[in-house]
């Protein structure tokens, strides 16, 4: 029985990349649906291409998950295969995998790709996902290949980790977080979940502290973007169940000085310590 494969990468739409890895994968087993999950992470954003993954995953169909972004190409990086309950991950062993992975119920095989017959002839070593990723998606998607066939086994424990921070409790009425992710909207999402926020006794309804760099906003929490009026900031439950922060019909990373990885602090307004500089939106 053949299965999809879903894949993602960092090739973006304006070179042939994308194309080629199709038709790779055409030649090799023409019957195989080959779902684009995106091809917009940022060059060489392993943050960015497993956030992706791991927010997609849940809502694609079992089968292959090809996942390329190689800031490594060509280096002594691994390239492997990972058997999980849902399929398999393919790609570089640099972390992109590792969260949606996890999420899935974790690996219990894993392989470098190493067997020649699985791999293309390329003339350089700079097109993993043509010459390697590609071709290890395809056969095992239409099982021309059995995972074992293509390379040695390699040690679950020793693939290469990707850790999401964790929220964390301040005890002063305030939960601290990350940006997790800016969305082609402008809208960031927090590593902070709504129960985070209930347990320092912060609800929808309310207004919520937002805090960074020595600034604070009081920001409303809301249901829908059109719960504020046009311009306005809102906290919002987005569509993966995390609290982020938008503008009506705006952009909140061109509002707030926010990039993903930075730190924020959520709570109650009137919470926490003092804050030198206070600006109330």
């Amino acid at each position: 029985m053949t299965t999809p494969i879903s894949f993602l990468s960092d090739f973006g739409h304006n070179d042939e990349f994308v194309g080629v890895v199709h038709g790779v994968i055409a030649r090799i087993a023409p019957s195989i649906r080959v779902i684009d999950i995106t091809h917009g992470i940022e060059h060489g954003d392993i943050h960015g291409g497993a956030m992706a993954l791991t927010r997609a995953v849940q809502y694609m169909p079992d089968g292959v998950f090809l996942a390329v972004v190689d800031p490594g190409v060509g280096s002594d990086r691994r390239a492997v295969a990972v058997r999980t309950p849902v399929g398999y991950f393919v790609g570089p062993d640099n972390g992109v995998l590792a969260p949606a992975v996890a999420m899935v119920g974790g690996a219990d095989l894993a392989v470098s790709l190493e067997d020649d017959r699985f791999r293309l002839p390329g003339k350089g070593l700079t097109f993993a996902g043509r010459d390697i990723f590609g071709p290890a998606a395809a056969v095992l998607a239409s099982e021309q290949a059995d995972i074992l066939d293509l390379g040695p086994t390699i040690e679950t424990e020793s693939l290469t980790p990707f850790l999401i921070p964790l929220s964390e409790p301040t005890g002063e009425g305030s939960i601290h977080g990350t940006v997790l992710w800016i969305d082609t909207f402008g809208n960031i999402q927090f590593n902070i979940s709504p129960e985070d926020l209930g347990q320092v006794d912060v609800s929808e309804g309310e207004d919520v502290s937002v805090s960074f760099e020595m600034q604070e906003f009081r920001i409303s929490w809301s249901t829908t973007y059109g719960d504020v009026e046009e311009g306005e900031p809102v906290i919002h439950v987005d569509s993966y169940g995390q609290i982020a922060l938008a503008v009506r019909g705006g952009r909140a990373d061109e509002d707030f000085a926010l990039s993903v990885g930075d730190s924020v602090v959520l709570g109650r307004t009137g919470g926490g310590k003092p804050i030198p500089l206070q600006i109330t939106r």
